[in-house]
């Protein structure tokens, strides 16, 4: 049985320097070198996302940052779910969004919540109340669906 994660959200402006290269380290690990996508991951959001910081035993190995409604889309944003590879098998990334959804819900106090998800994980966003808007597109040459989750 896997562990739950431990879970800190921090401005920007809130980060240590160790933190931030944490964060940059896991984010490129797995979107530029296991995804093989060349693109501007700091992006200059960053500064504006509440970032979400999942650790094990002192390790960071997953990660969100999350923006309130206006801040990336009109509706609360979730992006930039990573949690490294060899930890998926524990289905760490349920965790992760689950916390991500319940800081939007209870901090900000917002029940619509939109994502740009890559399309194979479909299933999963679904599984936690994720459901498909729009049609589908390329972002940086990776098939992607806009999702809302909408909390009753």
């Amino acid at each position: 049985m896997a562990v739950s994660l431990t879970f800190v959200e921090k401005s920007f402006d809130a980060l240590t320097t160790n933190e931030l290269y944490a964060l940059l380290q896991l984010r490129a690990e797995v979107f530029v070198v296991e995804q093989d996508c060349v693109y501007q991951d700091v992006d200059g959001k960053d500064q504006k996302a509440i970032h979400v910081l999942g650790y094990k035993d002192h390790d960071l190995v997953a990660y969100t940052r999350i923006f309130r409604p206006g801040d990336y889309f009109k509706q609360a944003s979730i992006g930039r779910v990573v949690v490294r590879k060899n930890e998926r098998q524990h289905k760490y990334g349920y965790q992760l969004m689950q916390h991500s959804i319940a800081v939007i819900l209870h901090q900000f106090n917002e029940a619509d919540i939109k994502i740009s998800a890559q399309t194979y994980l479909e299933k999963f966003y679904n599984n936690l109340g994720f459901k498909e808007t729009g049609d589908r597109y390329l972002e940086d040459g990776i098939p992607h669906m806009a999702m809302l989750y909408q909390a009753s």
